[in-house]
Parts: C-alpha cells; structure tokens; sequence
C-alpha cells in the first residue's frame, strides 16, 4: 500500500485527465528537480505555471514565475509541492482558498514530501492528495512502462 493509499490506476486516470500544474518551489537551477519536472511536464503537453516568490517573474522554459497561488492565472488542475514537509500546511491553505478562483482538483506532494495532516484537509475540501511521489516518475512507469 502506497502512503497516499492511491492505486496506480487511480495516479493513472489523474495524469490522463489533468492539463494544468502549478509547481510551487519551481527552480531556474537546472540541476534541481523542480527544474527537471518542468520541463518534463511541458515536453509532455501540460501547461506548467511555475511558483516560487525568490524569483517572481523570471521565466523558465517561457513561463513567468508567479509569487504565490493567488497570482497563477487558472486553469490549474495539479498543485505540485516541492517544498519541505513543515511548509505543505501553508500551500494547503492556499489552494483550499483558491480552489474556485484556480478550478484545482488534486494536491500533489513530490518524492520525500509527506504531511498527513495536510492532507486530511485537502481531503475534507474535495482534493485527491497524492503524497511521496514524482508526476515525472509516475507518467514515465505508468504511460510508456
């Protein structure tokens, strides 16, 4: 059983029906893996809008750096946290607040990020909560394995 207690035919219909990510912690370092999954998501035919005050409005890969969820245009399907643990309680409360504004339906917690209290409340508020997983991990298993 998975942390998230999702199957693999569940993660499957998510990256087969979702078209929009925003990734908060996105990075302009190459070497990081926000970086990496970006660019991934984008080759892949998503639409990626990349979060991170630090470096609001750059761009990476063509797309403007928002400072925070309140500032990322919609649609957005996929929250996509690559932040620590302690700091998805925040984001969580961001996206509960902005889930009408931005049409999100899915809280996605990368590899080694695990908040369950986070979560449940995701949970209570309509959101599937993938937790310990990489979307680039999971396409490239579950679409071309």
């Amino acid at each position: 059983m998975t942390i998230d207690g999702l199957s693999d035919d569940e993660v499957l219909a998510i990256l087969k029906r979702v078209r929009a990510f925003a990734v908060v912690g996105a990075s302009n370092k190459p070497h990081r893996p926000s970086n990496d999954v970006m660019r991934f998501l984008l080759e892949q035919g998503y639409l990626v809008e990349p979060v991170n005050p630090t470096i609001a409005d750059e761009v990476i890969f063509g797309r403007k750096v928002h400072a925070d969820l309140a500032a990322v245009p919609p649609p957005v399907d996929v929250i996509d946290i690559f932040r620590t643990s302690d700091a998805v309680p925040e984001i969580v409360q961001d996206a509960i607040r902005l889930r009408e504004k931005l049409g999100a339906s899915v809280i996605w917690m990368q590899l080694g990020i695990v908040n369950e209290a986070a979560a449940a409340a995701a949970r209570a508020h309509g959101f599937t909560v993938v937790m310990d997983r990489c979307p680039k991990i999971e396409f490239s298993r579950l679409l071309r394995g």
